[in-house]
């Protein structure tokens, strides 16, 4: 079994505080995980007219939703710093563009994947512009029908053959549910998505509270794994609640290490280490 590409999401779960991004960055690379992934946005574009001047409360001050986005969104300060903390700590890192201004925010780094989110799937413009000015696209199918996500493959495959991308485009299944119950998951659709697309690599991006069923995806044939990491389940924010801890993380990844050494090639035979016993045991 190849080495899986696991993918520890920050997203705002930094909750705007470059200290914590930190310390979440130190937790994935500790626990083996190949790249850490942010979310980047223009909120002036991202959040509807309708939503901008709605009071919220955040870090107990009174403020409008607009107002808490910005809080929660890094700017090149913060991005030249993570990118230079990464580098040290020998991890990937990447980031959701929610906008065409991100993307164009994030061509500056030398990004070695971009993350299209689910909401971003039926954007064409988005999806194409990812294709064009990065290396990798990785995209994720959450509260996505069969024909929108075809006509986002159609879109990509498209843009690859415009732009000469030969590397192959990640398709991760996903359940946007926050958290997703465990009866939607739907894991056998990772087969389902290898049939239909077998020019894409497929993967999958978990939202659940559990572990073994990220580990058991591996298993069914997901070649990238992303899941959402925090500091404390019971920080405050959007996501943290269905996001891994440092412990569950350091789990996570041995679960999938291990399922990787142990899957083999299965062929039957008499391994190394039963020889003696057989001697012993059958003379």
């Amino acid at each position: 079994m190849d080495k899986t590409y696991i993918i520890a999401e920050i997203g705002i779960n930094h909750n705007g505080d470059l200290g914590i991004a930190k310390r979440l960055i130190d937790i994935a690379a500790a626990a083996g995980c190949d790249a850490v992934k942010f979310q980047k946005r223009n909120p002036d574009i991202c959040v509807p007219e309708e939503q901008k001047n709605k009071p919220r409360t955040w870090q107990g001050k009174e403020m409008t939703y607009l107002e808490y986005k910005y809080k929660v969104e890094f700017d090149k300060k913060e991005y030249d710093e993570i990118d230079r903390y990464c580098k040290a700590q020998n991890i990937d890192w990447s980031a959701s563009p929610w906008d065409l201004d991100s993307i164009e925010f994030l061509r500056q780094y030398n990004l070695p994947f971009v993350k299209v989110p689910s909401a971003m799937l039926t954007n064409e413009d988005l999806l194409t512009k990812c294709v064009e000015l990065f290396p990798k696209v990785i995209f994720s199918t959450g509260m996505s029908t069969q024909e929108e996500i075809e006509d986002a493959v159609g879109i990509l495959r498209i843009a690859k053959d415009i732009f000469n991308k030969k590397q192959p485009i990640g398709l991760l299944h996903c359940n946007s549910s926050y958290p997703a119950p465990v009866d939607e998951l739907n894991l056998s659709a990772i087969k389902t998505l290898q049939e239909k697309y077998s020019d894409f690599e497929i993967g999958y991006s978990g939202h659940e509270m559990l572990l073994g069923t990220t580990v058991a995806s591996v298993l069914l044939g997901a070649k990238i794994i992303e899941r959402h990491i925090t500091l404390d389940r019971t920080m405050e924010g959007s996501d943290h609640s269905c996001s891994v801890t440092p412990h569950g993380l350091f789990k996570l990844v041995s679960g999938i290490r291990e399922l990787e050494q142990a899957y083999g090639d299965g062929v039957i035979k008499v391994t190394e280490t039963e020889k003696p016993i057989r001697e012993k045991l059958r003379g």
